[in-house]
């Protein structure tokens, strides 16, 4: 991402380093970006409007559990845009200390997305119980410097060499094709390229009167323009029962402005994110 003459790019993500949003920085970035790992997405997204990281990493959506809402959330009150997107597999590893034995398991900390991912394992493992961590390398991190050998971690394997940890299973997450979804977030906005339109996304937040039909009415242009929904999810608003959306969609350029222009007519507000092209591994 970052020229030969400029410093490598800093990137903030949330959790510790081994985390699954590592790779996907070193995936999207390359090897020489230099990770800055934050407790939350909140904190990501403060690093980068106040100019300690250059980009943010937030994960949007994942293939076995759906939209990740706190990301969302603390994407959509940010002011800052989005500017690509990146895909990852993602391969949950059971992480324990040296010299533990898989019987003697009976605690499993990892984040609750993780956790989630891997529900099969617990249901059939009910002795083992299911304890939500802040993140998944952070889990590992806990373990690694625990001595309790009935403690273990779902983690990366990235995870497992940091920190000194042995895999007691691998690959063993419900679904064979799990995978994130992340979005970058920078304070500069991405300028698409008109002629590569049908490449990019764009992504936007809005509210509607709380009404019948209000949100398909709001969508409608969207339809009209043969403009694809790819994701939708509903968030809470300010008010008890009221609800803003996050949307993405696919196209930017003339088209799709005058679609969210029409769009916009529709709604009470209405943010655009962003475009950015599609991810190409």
């Amino acid at each position: 991402m970052a020229n030969a003459d400029q410093n490598p790019p800093r990137v903030a993500f949330q959790g510790e380093l081994g985390a699954f949003s590592e790779e996907a920085v070193v995936s999207f970035f390359g090897s020489a970006a230099e990770p800055l790992p934050r407790r939350n997405f909140a904190d990501v997204v403060d690093s980068v409007r106040r100019g300690e990281a250059d980009f943010g990493l937030l994960p949007i959506e994942n293939t076995t559990v759906g939209g990740v809402a706190a990301a969302c959330d603390a994407l959509a009150e940010s002011e800052l845009n989005v500017i690509g997107e990146v895909i990852g597999l993602v391969r949950h590893c059971l992480l324990a200390r040296p010299g533990t034995d898989f019987t003697d398991v009976r605690r499993v900390h990892s984040h609750p997305v993780a956790l989630g991912q891997c529900s099969n394992f617990f249901r059939q493992h009910p002795q083992i119980e299911a304890i939500a961590a802040y993140d998944t390398a952070g889990a590992a991190l806990q373990v690694s410097q625990s001595n309790d050998p009935s403690l273990a971690a779902i983690a990366s394997g990235r995870a497992a060499e940091r920190y000194g940890l042995i895999k007691l299973l691998e690959d063993f997450q419900d679904r064979a094709d799990n995978q994130t979804r992340f979005l970058i977030v920078s304070r500069e906005s991405l300028q698409p390229i008109e002629a590569d339109a049908g490449n990019f996304k764009t992504a936007l937040v809005l509210e509607t009167e709380n009404g019948p039909g209000a949100l398909v009415n709001a969508l409608l242009p969207l339809a009209r323009h043969q403009l694809n929904l790819t994701h939708l999810q509903a968030r809470p608003g300010h008010t008890p029962w009221s609800y803003w959306f996050f949307l993405e969609i696919e196209g930017a350029g003339a088209t799709t402005e005058l679609a969210v222009q029409q769009l916009a007519a529709c709604t009470l507000s209405l943010r655009v994110l962003g475009s950015f092209p599609r991810w190409r591994p």
